[in-house]
């Protein structure tokens, strides 16, 4: 069992971290390769103190918002210690923020406080300072960057409030007591192209209800490497955790993350897809340019981890189960695997040391797990990584739930689901058309486990609402369950299997959120475009599915009669693939991972009561299911079928 410290709110958190852990390691920065510039518990939170004392000095009020801009680094966490202890509410953005995006968040948020990582982000904030009425202090982070004149320096801060407190200022220690576990610790801005951001409210109870129930085991001996960015609250709740746990978090980036995993030897880190996906790619492609001898023992070597391990899954229920378990099938299938998995043992002992030890070693080769999240990961990269033994746990969740929801534990990992609840989590599969809640339900066969639906979810880690946009607040939470907008079921391991999404939002394998509706919009403005619909959940990019419009192609000479005939002419094709081009570009406003990459054509137009909704709206879940073929060929992206843009 792990001591993590459990705490009413984070500034009560830092502050028992710094009593217990004192002089060990909290966080490292990396001044070059093997030299890491570490600072210990207490450290952090006196430097932290002093900060929030000159925060307050510098007007901050108790629950105010102070704006974050900037990725990972020691500086930031520092920002993030001096806002809770001096009772204040963090609205954090990484360092990609566009100025529209700038612009409505600090006004919506009402920021007069803002820190801001670098010169070329200060630069940003200061030519929008004319549409920013209420911001009215700027501090800087980087300490090796010149502050201008009007501008902060933070360690002038830090001066400031340690100054204060050696004369015996304790306001921030008043601040601390006053904190309340509903009040808001951060005001997380969820992207989005359709409208505005809306800005998700966290609470003290909300992430202490995390903290407390992650399912990782860490000791102060423990090493972490942070990886994503800060700003999402899946890293952040990770970072909480390693602080609570008195675990040192060494800060990496994309450039080094391949010598920081070899050298820093993490044994647990937050992850997302792209990350073993590159990974797996990298292995395969040492193995494919290695001695013919050493690809056929490192074949060898994952034939034998696949059979092992598959034998292991079935033996101890593991093996995804979407029917019920046959009792004949296991009788008759449970000796046989066992046999095998005495006959595999002694081979795989052998090669797992010899063969894929080394592989194990481009993860670090100390990881006792990794979770996964922000997008789905891979069926064919998750087998890879978990027959390796590399333990990969995929997680769920959502900015709006703190954000784990469920995740895949070490001891019953299911392959295909993303593992059961996280305690004190309530999970509901509601019928996407009638709204009769699937499971659980006595009245269902196996209480509705193998029966897709929308996911709802109840717990402590629940947001409390949109920050100022109560209409939204009661569209997504009835009666304290929140809608997630996902497509699921439970299997018959009482484990989660996320199957899509009902709402209309798409998450990309990078973690980049779009909302396809603007896009949509815009191709069938098009006269030879009659409806479309944009896809790519948990994809590497977006394609679309295209109704051509027949009349559209009939002005223009086509002889056509039918949907069916017109997608067949190979000029209509090159059409589409053109309109696509010139209309969603990066010259017309789209972001790059806005644009279409591939498309099909669909013959067959969308239809009132089938995939359009009385009020013509697309059944997205419908034509996700009726398409499916369609979709899969767009992936990967050089299939050399259909419509490439």
């Amino acid at each position: 069992m792990d001591n993590r410290i459990l705490a009413e709110n984070l500034a009560e958190l830092y502050r028992e971290a710094a009593v217990r852990y004192e002089s060990l390691p909290a966080f490292a920065t990396r001044n070059k390769e093997l030299e890491w510039h570490p600072v210990s518990f207490r450290e952090l939170y006196e430097r932290g103190l002093d900060l929030a004392t000159g925060l307050i000095q510098l007007g901050v009020k108790a629950r105010e918002h102070i704006g974050l801009f900037g990725d990972n680094r020691f500086e930031w966490i520092l920002a993030d210690y001096g806002t809770q202890l001096c009772g204040a509410v963090d609205v954090p953005r990484g360092r990609d923020i566009t100025e529209d995006e700038m612009i409505y968040i600090i006004n919506h948020a009402q920021i007069k406080v803002a820190f801001v990582e670098t010169r070329v982000l200060l630069r940003q904030v200061q030519k929008l300072k004319k549409e920013l009425p209420k911001l009215k202090e700027i501090i800087l982070l980087d300490p090796n960057a010149e502050a201008p004149k009007g501008v902060h320096r933070l360690d002038d801060i830090i001066a400031t409030g340690a100054k204060l407190r050696a004369k015996g200022d304790k306001r921030a220690d008043e601040r601390m007591k006053n904190i309340k576990p509903d009040d808001l610790f951060t005001l997380i801005y969820t992207s989005g192209t359709t409208g505005k951001p809306k800005g998700v409210m966290l609470t003290h109870a909300n992430m202490m209800s995390q903290v407390k129930v992650i399912p990782i085991s860490l000791t102060c001996t423990d090493r972490v490497l942070s990886i994503l960015p800060i700003w999402h609250i899946f890293e952040r709740v990770f970072e909480v955790f390693t602080i609570s746990c008195g675990v040192c978090t060494y800060y990496s980036n994309i450039r080094n993350l391949a010598d920081d995993l070899r050298n820093v030897e993490p044994t647990f880190m937050g992850s997302a897809p792209r990350l073993w996906e590159n990974l797996h790619q990298r292995i395969l492609k040492r193995v494919s340019e290695a001695h013919p001898m050493r690809r056929l023992l490192f074949h060898t070597a994952y034939f034998l981890s696949r059979q092992y391990k598959n034998s292991l899954f079935f033996l101890f229920g593991r093996e995804l189960r979407l029917k019920p378990a046959s009792v004949i099938k296991r009788v008759v299938l449970s000796p046989l695997h066992l046999l095998r998995w005495i006959i595999v043992t002694p081979f795989y002992g052998f090669f797992n040391v010899a063969v894929l030890e080394p592989v194990r070693l481009s993860a670090g080769g100390s990881l006792k797990a990794t979770i996964s999240g922000g997008g789905a990961l891979p069926v064919e990269i998750d087998r890879f990584f978990n027959y390796v033994g590399i333990p990969v746990l995929e997680g769920y969740g959502m900015t709006e739930t703190s954000p784990v929801i469920a995740v895949r534990l070490e001891d019953h990992i299911v392959i295909g689901t993303v593992g059961p609840a996280l305690a004190h989590t309530e999970i509901r599969i509601m019928n996407l058309e009638s709204g009769e809640v699937i499971y659980p339900n006595a009245n269902q066969p196996h209480e509705g486990r193998g029966q897709r639906g929308e996911i709802w979810i109840k717990g402590p880690q629940v947001m409390k609402g949109y920050f100022r946009e109560p209409e939204k607040t009661s569209e997504t939470i009835r009666n304290g369950w929140l809608n997630t907008g996902d497509l699921g079921m439970i299997t018959f391991n009482n484990c989660l299997k996320i199957l899509g999404r009902s709402k209309a939002t798409i998450v990309l394998l990078s973690g980049e959120n779009l909302e396809p509706a603007p896009i949509e919009m815009r191709l069938t403005q098009s006269t030879y475009i009659e409806h479309c619909m944009v896809v790519g959940q948990d994809k590497k990019y977006i394609g679309a599915l295209i109704v051509p419009s027949l009349e559209g192609f009939r002005g223009d000479g086509t002889k056509a009669k039918s949907l069916e005939e017109l997608v067949e002419i190979p000029d209509v094709k090159k059409v589409i693939q053109n309109e696509i081009k010139k209309m969603i570009s990066i010259s017309n406003g789209y972001k790059r991972f806005e644009l279409i990459q591939d498309f099909r054509l669909v013959g067959e137009d969308f239809k009132v009561g089938e995939e359009l909704t009385n009020l013509y709206k697309m059944k997205r879940h419908v034509i996700t299911d009726k398409y499916a073929r369609l979709i899969e060929e767009m992936y990967p992206a050089d299939n050399a079928k259909g419509g490439k843009v």
